[in-house]
C-alpha cells in the first residue's frame, strides 16, 4: 500500500526474450541516477513490440503526451536527468529507463523530430545499459487510420520535408530517422524562408504534405512501421504503462496478444495473411487502451459510489496485471501530475505541448518502490512529496 512522506525521501513479433547488455553507467550528479547506477543485472524485455521488461535496481521516469512539440519535449527530458542541456541531444540518464506514454503525433510540428530523438536516447541509453521505451496513443492510431484532423499544418510540412530529406538515404532507414532530430530545424528554417515563394501555391504545399503523411503513416508505411515497434501497454518491473487506462477484460484478453495485433496492423501485415483489422480492443471505442479516461476523471465530479466502482475496477486490474500502479496520460491535468485511489493510479499528462495547455513539464520519477513527479531541475535533488510503496 502507497504512503505518502512529505519530508523524507522491422520485425515479425517473437516470443523470445531480449537481453540488452550493460555497460557501466557514465557518472552524474544527479543523486538518484547515481543511486540507480550501481544496478549490475541486465534489462530483460520479453515480446515484440516489448511488453513485459525486467529493470532491476533501476530508476524509471515517464513523460506524458508531448504533441509535437519538440522544445517542450527536450525541457522535459533535461528535467528529469536523460538529456543533455547543452543542445546535443545526449543521453545523460546512465541506466535510467525513459518511458513515454504515447500522443507524440498531431497538435505540434516537431512529430517526426521528436520520435527521432526517442530512438536516438534509445540507442545511446543501451549502450550505457539503460533503456527508452514508447506506447502509443490514441494520436499514434488515428494517423495509421488515416485521420488527420489533428495535424498541425508545420506537421503536414515536416512530412513532406522528411520524404524528400529521404530521398538522400536510400535504403538506410536507421540512419536516416536518428538522424532527423539534428536536421529537422534546418529544413524548418529553409521551408519558412521559402514561404512567401508560395504565394498562391500555398493549397499546392498542403496536398503535397498531406499525401507525404499518407505514405508516411498508412499500414505498411515507414512510420507507421516505426510506430510498430511499441505497444500500447508495457509492464515494467510492478509498474504498468499505458496511454488511457487498463481494464480487467484487456488483461484477460493477453497484453501481448494486443501489442501484437496493434504491431501487425501497423505493418500492414495479418497472422492469416489477408489485410489486416484495425485491433478493435485496443484502439478504437471509449474503453480501449488508447481511449480509457475511467481513471482520469476529476474526482471532484464523481459521487461516492462512483469512486468505490471506478476504484475496484482499478485494483481488479492490477491485481490481474500483478502490478502495484498504473501510469497514464491521455487527459490533461489542469492540476499537474497526480495521482489518485490511493495512489494507484498515476496521471502525467500535464498539456506541455503549446498545441495543448501550453504548461510546465513534469515527469514521473520511480525508484526504490517509491514515486514522486519532478517539476524543475531542482527538484532532482529534493526528497519531498514522495510516495512509498514498500
Amino acid at each position: 500500500m502507497a504512503s505518502l512522506c512529505m519530508n523524507s525521501l522491422p520485425l515479425p513479433p517473437s516470443s523470445h526474450s531480449k537481453k540488452l547488455a550493460l555497460t557501466e553507467a557514465s557518472s552524474s550528479s544527479n543523486g538518484s541516477i547515481a543511486a540507480a547506477a550501481t544496478a549490475s543485472k541486465p534489462i530483460v524485455v520479453s515480446g515484440n513490440p516489448p511488453t513485459f521488461v525486467s529493470a532491476p535496481g533501476r530508476r524509471i521516469v515517464a513523460v506524458g503526451d508531448l504533441h509535437g512539440d519538440l522544445d517542450q519535449a527536450r525541457c522535459a527530458l533535461d528535467m528529469a536527468g536523460v538529456l543533455s542541456s547543452d543542445g546535443l541531444d545526449l543521453w545523460t540518464g546512465g541506466e535510467s529507463v525513459l518511458i513515454q506514454l504515447g500522443d507524440v503525433l498531431d497538435r505540434g510540428e516537431d512529430e517526426l523530430a521528436i520520435l527521432s530523438l526517442l530512438r536516438s536516447l534509445d540507442m545511446q541509453a543501451k549502450a550505457e545499459g539503460g533503456a527508452v521505451f514508447q506506447v502509443n496513443g490514441n494520436h499514434e492510431t488515428m494517423n495509421v487510420e488515416g485521420d488527420f484532423r489533428y495535424v498541425d499544418s508545420g506537421g503536414f510540412d515536416e512530412c513532406s520535408d522528411f520524404l524528400e530529406y529521404l530521398n538522400d538515404y536510400e535504403n538506410d532507414w536507421e540512419e536516416a530517422f536518428v538522424g532527423w532530430v539534428g536536421m529537422s530545424e534546418r529544413w524548418k528554417e529553409d521551408r519558412r524562408l521559402s514561404r512567401n515563394y508560395w504565394g498562391p501555391l500555398n493549397l499546392v504545399k498542403r496536398q503535397k504534405g498531406m499525401i507525404a503523411r499518407s505514405v508516411l503513416f498508412r499500414p505498411g508505411g515507414p512510420m507507421a512501421c516505426e510506430l510498430a515497434r511499441h505497444g500500447v501497454v508495457l509492464k515494467v518491473n510492478d509498474w504498468v504503462f499505458c496511454h488511457g487506462g487498463l481494464l480487467p477484460h484487456h488483461v484477460a484478453y493477453g497484453l501481448e496478444r494486443m501489442n501484437n495485433e496493434v504491431s501487425l496492423w501497423m505493418k500492414g501485415l495479418s497472422e492469416c495473411g489477408n489485410n489486416p483489422k484495425i485491433p478493435f480492443i485496443a484502439t478504437r471505442g471509449y474503453d480501449s487502451v488508447v481511449w480509457n479516461r475511467l481513471y482520469s476523471r476529476d474526482i471532484s465530479d464523481l459521487e461516492d459510489y462512483q469512486i468505490s466502482q471506478i476504484n475496484a475496477v482499478l485494483q481488479d486490474t492490477l491485481r490481474a496485471v500483478g502490478a502495484k500502479a498504473m501510469v497514464v496520460g491521455h487527459t490533461p491535468q489542469f492540476v499537474g501530475a497526480n495521482c489518485e485511489y490511493n495512489c494507484s493510479i498515476w496521471r502525467i499528462d500535464v498539456g506541455m505541448s503549446s498545441g495543448v495547455l501550453n504548461s510546465r513539464p513534469e515527469v514521473l520519477e520511480i525508484t526504490d518502490n517509491k514515486a514522486r513527479v519532478i517539476s524543475s531541475k531542482r527538484d532532482t535533488f529534493t526528497e519531498f512529496h514522495v510516495v512509498d510503496y514498500t
